[in-house]
């Protein structure tokens, strides 16, 4: 696959950010327990009257689908309060209507648009057959965007691996002015933008498309907010399916630490493969190469056209191609052009990894749901022990954080969930994921009040409609059949 075609593999890699997203913080079960009639926003439960929105109305948009802008509360705790406008992307059934499957392709902040029209065309004809495929756009995007002020690009170009006071002077810096710039541009919405919320619009949605059930189909933190949504709303969920399983409940330098081994698997998957293949240009000595690529880059930035890259941009261009097999080539042409001193590949990669969401909504998201530490001078010791089990990861996926540690709204961390009352719920896990381990996946299955696990081999992040059949045809009979598979099912990649 060239670097210059790439559209199919942003489809299919919609996940592929570098998610913290099996970082929750701990709390109770009973945090969640929001009936429909309760505030979503916080985590009491007082009584307040249900929003009722406006029927929804659908106009034709880009690609054949249909858009509508539904409106909602800013907060569920004063419906009667500000509110905001969420986009809806709809790519309508194709025979006979029998309800809606709404999907979400993660991030948070990853868009849904593409990820629709990517389903109806790739999806199993029965189900697009029968069912509408429903995207909702998080709030803060889309008709409800704002901005951070400060451009993504240059949060990413302050350095991660901190060697002096001069590093952690910059790196808190641009994070401080991020984090400003956040709240100025969301004002109230900042404290209001988090799962619970974005799973409380779901039902309202719902409730605007004038149907009593859903079905559901979130992948990578997706899967975090199908959770949430069957815990708000059991009896409002007819079928779920949840792949590259977010775990609630675990603290975020735990998680960071966890998914920075987790792209440290991989990598030594990718290193293996590549080492054992003559063609290869870093055939026999991937991780070396890697290593001298990294230190090249921190000694002096590698040149590309209209800027360079430096140690910050290197490690989101690593990763990013690390969550699917298909991506492992081109990375290796970047790393091997960049000790050459060439960094327009991996400049390409960093563009890639920075293009595939909306990163103002994905740290408002993360750093809202998490628990994360106040004093950043925790969170940066915390990254240094990381690079003990993760030497090329794990400095630089918790201190990605840094920017939580400073974050201008108190947190509101997210329990572990058990979602009682709900039908089963089918959880996906590939066994070698970099950003969603497997573990925790089959923690969430046992977990989970009703659900069943099926377990796919391979080194990818997410398994449903990335051209496995085995997980397709599960995938497929569940959704319309709401029957999952047996359990202990084992599918391998194609």
């Amino acid at each position: 696959m060239s670097l210059g075609d790439r559209r199919a593999w942003r489809a299919v890699m919609w996940v592929a950010m570098l998610l913290l997203a099996a970082c929750s913080g701990g709390g109770d079960d009973e945090a969640l327990d929001a009936a429909p009639s309760t505030t979503a926003s916080t985590t009491t439960t007082t009584t307040v009257p249900e929003f009722v929105p406006a029927p929804i109305a659908w106009q034709p948009c880009d690609d054949g689908l249909e858009c509508a802008e539904v409106t909602v509360p800013v907060d569920y705790g004063n419906p009667a309060g500000a509110t905001l406008v969420l986009s809806v992307q709809r790519a309508p059934s194709s025979g006979q209507r029998s309800g809606a499957i709404f999907v979400n392709p993660g991030g948070p902040g990853a868009g849904t648009t593409d990820f629709v029209a990517y389903l109806a065309e790739n999806l199993p004809a029965p189900i697009t057959e029968q069912f509408d495929l429903v995207g909702v756009d998080w709030r803060g995007t889309g008709a409800s965007d704002f901005g951070c002020g400060v451009p993504i690009a240059e949060v990413y170009a302050a350095d991660v691996t901190i060697d002096d006071e001069a590093d952690t002077a910059a790196l808190l810096d641009v994070s401080r002015r991020y984090a400003e710039g956040c709240a100025a541009g969301a004002g109230d919405l900042l404290a209001h933008i988090g799962t619970m919320d974005a799973a409380h619009d779901l039902d309202v949605v719902r409730a605007a498309i004038g149907d009593e059930q859903i079905s559901f189909l979130g992948i990578s933190y997706g899967s975090l907010l199908g959770q949430v949504y069957a815990h708000q709303f059991p009896t409002r969920v007819r079928a779920m399916v949840i792949d590259g399983i977010v775990e609630p409940g675990v603290p975020g330098l735990d998680g960071a630490a966890a998914q920075a081994v987790g792209f440290e698997r991989v990598f030594d998957a990718f290193a293996a493969a590549c080492d054992a293949e003559p063609a290869c240009p870093l055939a026999g000595d991937t991780r070396g190469s890697t290593e001298r690529l990294i230190a090249q880059a921190e000694a002096s930035p590698l040149a590309r056209e209209g800027g360079v890259v430096g140690p910050g941009e290197v490690w989101p261009a690593l990763v990013v191609n690390l969550y699917g097999e298909g991506g492992w080539p081109d990375l290796s042409y970047a790393i091997d052009a960049g000790l050459d001193g060439d960094g327009s590949l991996l400049g390409q990669l960093f563009d890639d990894y920075t293009g595939l969401a909306d990163f103002d909504i994905y740290f408002s998201v993360s750093c809202l749901d998490q628990d994360w530490p106040e004093d950043p001078t925790e969170l940066l010791a915390a990254a240094k022990a990381a690079a003990g089990a993760a030497p090329l990861f794990g400095e630089e996926a918790v201190n990605d954080y840094i920017r939580c540690a400073v974050w201008p709204v108190e947190e509101q961390p997210l329990p572990a969930i058990t979602a009682p009352g709900t039908p089963p719920i089918l959880v996906v896990s590939t066994t070698n994921d970099p950003a969603t381990p497997h573990d925790a996946a089959v923690r969430v299955a046992d977990r989970l009040a009703s659900a069943v696990l099926l377990t796919v081999e391979g080194d990818r992040h997410g398994a449903v409609s990335g051209g496995i059949s085995c997980v397709d045809g599960h995938v497929a009979h569940y959704l319309l059949n709401v029957i999952p598979p047996p359990e202990g099912t084992v599918c391998t990649v194609d």
